[in-house]
């Protein structure tokens, strides 16, 4: 319904696209949240995430938990026109993080239609976007996944790699692509400053990724002491509870405090 409301004065091939194999509306109500993603040395907030929360702010857990396999092209379809409706309502100034399931786009060139759409609707830059791709789901299609991921790439979009350590490919995903960010998964740096076996795997990860070209997004950080244990082995973008929790229909300001 969403899709369809937002897009109804929209040219026929989008319309073609809302209805893409026949897919039936997302009916379920979402709202995202927004958390930014913060560069330390400069003190400022490099982008933010949008993450989707339910009509009553119910958790992103609740809400995919609830999503249907033969809804997953309408959901997906959906997060994306509303995160960057809502960010460009808000007044982002910043880079805007997108998660997309790659289990959902079927042609890459054509499933970006209703992304660029939206942006031109409202008149969000698209050189704005950025793509994560996260490790913690299992991809059925690995060479389709790579084949989005270079696509978007190809056609200037940023591209991350999210929750990296948490999931199923770890370093081969990695070697087949090298995005732009590497966002480093909370069990990673949880209590990195106290633990001395996570710092040398981090740190050998912050020096392949430095080889590759790929900036490092530290997540999940929660004390000072995991904040500055990461920035003396050279990361620089945090994102986390210390630094601002997630804001519903809202772009929190980071504590700049602790650092």
């Amino acid at each position: 319904m969403y899709l369809s409301d937002f897009f109804a004065d929209a040219s026929s091939d989008v319309i073609g696209c809302i209805r893409c194999r026949n897919t039936k509306p997302f009916e379920p109500a979402l709202k995202m949240a927004f958390q930014p993603i913060v560069d330390v040395d400069a003190r400022s907030v490099f982008a933010y995430e949008a993450l989707v929360r339910g009509a009553n702010g119910e958790s992103a857990g609740e809400v995919l938990g609830a999503v249907q396999p033969e809804d997953l092209y309408a959901f997906d379809q959906t997060c994306r026109v509303l995160a960057i409706a809502t960010a460009q309502r808000l007044g982002m100034q910043s880079y805007l993080s997108i998660n997309f399931l790659p289990n959902a786009v079927y042609e890459p060139a054509t499933c970006i239609r209703l992304t660029l759409a939206a942006a031109h609707k409202v008149g969000f830059a698209p050189e704005r976007l950025i793509f994560e791709l996260t490790e913690g789901e299992k991809i059925q299609n690995p060479a389709h996944a790579l084949r989005i991921i270079r696509d978007y790439q190809q056609r200037g979009f940023m591209t991350a790699i999210d929750d990296f350590g948490a999931g199923y490919s770890g370093l081969n995903l990695l070697a087949d692509f090298q995005p732009h960010l590497v966002k480093l998964d909370m069990a990673l740096t949880r209590d990195i400053d106290r633990d001395p076996v996570r710092r040398a795997i981090v740190s050998g990860v912050v020096g392949t990724c430095k080889a590759l070209g790929c900036k490092i997004v530290a997540e999940g950080i929660e004390r000072p002491g995991e904040l500055h244990a990461l920035r003396d082995m050279g990361v620089h973008l945090f994102q986390g509870y210390l630094l601002a929790r997630p804001g519903l229909e809202a772009l929190p300001e980071p504590d700049f405090s602790c650092i």
